[in-house]
């Protein structure tokens, strides 16, 4: 029987730390940040509704489950660093393989390691007024604010520790992970336990969708309508897959790869939409569409707690963003590890330090992420990139009908169910939204696949071959 690719002998190989229980923090801690305490403003606003708000998290999280279903096959089969680089590598060539580490570098992992490092900085200035987007006037013609240098000292901090070994990120991780878990059940049940029935859960219109002027959104217009809310959501049960890209330092990888998948997502999933419920039960609609600057989970818990309230929610969401930005930094620099071990990105990132983790890459991510603070331009490029993140998602889940075409006889220590239909489905639904995306918001989706297509060129400027 053919086995799966293994690592060319003599180049670097990673060691295998990662548990059970660490794999799976690492799961539920990529994916929750801040968008759960934020974006349920912007879906309230677009829908008009409670009950399309909950619709919204229950339907990100169905795409989210079913596509760590079949992701969780292609983990326990190829469980190399990289993950999703190797999948598409071995189920597409290459080109595609290279064009997915390509936009997780330039773009999504570091645009998004940028993004929650500022929303860091950010709640922590409700506790800490000094802290602000106010441009320091030392600064001179760069303006830099106190928000941006918080957020680079977060992720030099969390880059450093990543560096001196894998027990020191898993640790970080396992204790932020279990934190913001406890902030979320104690949310959520605080909602459903003190939250008053009259607020969001009114018998009258809880399903009626309606724009901005009023109007009722039914059939194309509603679907459109939602395809935009759902963006939030999704974005904010995205990152579930990093687990993949540090396949090759987990433990029997065969049973905790699908195991953390499938309970983290799960997980997730569900306080999400509990958190929500927690949100409609606290909050009038009309609270949950206009927080001020969209903090949702700060105004719900003025709202349960009393003038206590604003500043335990900046605390948690401090805890969740730190250890998701952990997480991101931990499992994103594997992807550039896995690249250069190939041949296909700079050298020296396939080198691994004494403690032998890819410290090199590890700088360079945290160096690219650094220079997005600075800039400002992480906001603009985590907009463009979401339609393009679903197509990456797309093409991971069609990958299990290609490797199970092109490789049947690899080993697989799980199989998707329902194959190949959940498939079909999940490519489906994720090419409708992408459509609806094109067509509703094409300014804000087309520019993320000039991002994509750019890595073309890259590729073969690095000598790849198709």
């Amino acid at each position: 029987m053919s086995q799966s690719p293994v690592p060319a002998k003599g180049t670097a190989t990673l060691e295998r730390r990662i548990g059970r229980l660490d794999a799976t923090a690492l799961v539920v801690g990529s994916m929750i940040g801040s968008g759960i305490f934020i974006v349920s403003a912007e879906a309230a606003r677009l829908l008009g509704s409670p009950g399309w708000l909950l619709l919204t998290w229950v339907a990100a999280g169905v795409l989210t489950l079913a596509g760590s279903l079949s992701c969780a096959e292609l983990a326990a089969m190829l469980p190399r660093a990289g993950g999703q680089y190797v999948f598409f590598r071995e189920a597409y060539g290459p080109l595609v393989g290279f064009l997915f580490g390509w936009t997780m570098f330039l773009v999504i992992q570091t645009g998004t390691i940028a993004a929650v490092a500022v929303a860091f900085a950010r709640f922590l200035g409700v506790l800490a007024p000094a802290v602000s987007s106010r441009p320091l006037a030392s600064a001179g013609p760069f303006s830099v604010s106190s928000v941006q240098l918080v957020a680079l000292a977060v992720i030099a901090i969390l880059t450093l520790s990543n560096s001196t070994g894998l027990k020191a990120g898993t640790r970080t991780q396992n204790a932020f992970t279990a934190a913001k878990v406890l902030v979320l059940v104690a949310l959520a049940a605080a909602g459903l336990l003190l939250g008053s029935t009259s607020a969001g859960f009114s018998p009258s219109g809880f399903f009626g969708a309606r724009d901005a002027t009023g109007h009722t959104l039914e059939g194309f217009a509603l679907a459109s309508t939602f395809a935009a809310a759902i963006v939030g959501p999704l974005f904010s049960q995205s990152a579930w897959n990093n687990v993949t890209f540090a396949a090759e330092e987990v433990r029997d990888p065969g049973r905790n790869l699908p195991f953390a998948l499938l309970a983290g997502c799960f997980a997730v999933t569900i306080l999400y939409v509990a958190t929500n419920v927690s949100y409609v039960r606290a909050l009038p609609l009309a609270a949950i569409q206009h927080a001020p600057e969209d903090r949702v989970g700060t105004a719900a818990a003025g709202a349960l707690f009393g003038r206590a309230g604003p500043p335990l929610a900046a605390a948690a969401i401090m805890v969740s963003t730190f250890g998701c930005v952990n997480g991101l930094i931990l499992a994103g620099a594997r992807v550039s590890f896995a690249m250069a071990r190939d041949g296909l990105f700079f050298r020296g990132l396939e080198r691994l330090n004494a403690a032998r983790v890819p410290a090199s890459a590890l700088w360079l991510q945290g160096a690219w992420a650094g220079l997005l603070v600075l800039t400002g331009t992480y906001s603009q490029l985590l907009r463009y990139v979401i339609s393009m993140d679903l197509a990456l998602y797309v093409l991971l889940v069609l990958a299990v009908v290609v490797l199970r075409r092109k490789r049947p006889e690899w080993p697989r220590p799980f199989r998707a169910p329902a194959y190949p239909w959940l498939q079909f489905l999940y490519v489906a639904a994720g090419l409708g939204l992408i459509s609806l995306l094109l067509v509703g918001n094409p300014r804000g989706t087309w520019p993320g696949y000039l991002v994509l297509a750019a890595g073309v060129p890259a590729y073969y400027f690095r000598g790849g071959r198709s």
